[in-house]
């Protein structure tokens, strides 16, 4: 399986293909260099978040939907509140998608 690609809907991940694309454009990478790029930048974003990232987040809210597909949970929460050690954030709407970080390629 390979690793997991959520990022790229995030600013990040959306600055990365567009840069990506303009060099493809401009003729200074192939097409398949750029695919290169994203694979490793999928694999070293997930190797990242199993590895380095330790802190722990508890929330609760009022769950409005939520999805089982792919080895890929779901959920959307109605007025959800998060809590870290000495903060609390408190959302309208927020959509969560969980992965099984053992499952994918490291």
């Amino acid at each position: 399986m390979s690793a997991y690609q959520l990022y790229r809907n995030t600013t990040l991940g959306q600055c990365l293909q567009e840069s990506l694309d303009e060099l493809i454009q401009m003729g200074q990478i192939t097409p398949q260099l750029a695919l290169k790029v994203l694979l490793q930048i999928d694999k070293a974003i997930n190797n990242a978040l199993a590895t380095r990232v330790k802190s722990r987040v508890s929330f609760k809210g009022k769950l409005n939907t939520y999805r089982f597909c792919d080895n890929v949970w779901t959920f959307v929460l109605n007025t959800a509140e998060f809590k870290d050690v000495g903060e609390i954030a408190k959302v309208d709407k927020v959509k969560i998608v969980a992965c099984d970080g053992k499952s994918a390629d490291k």
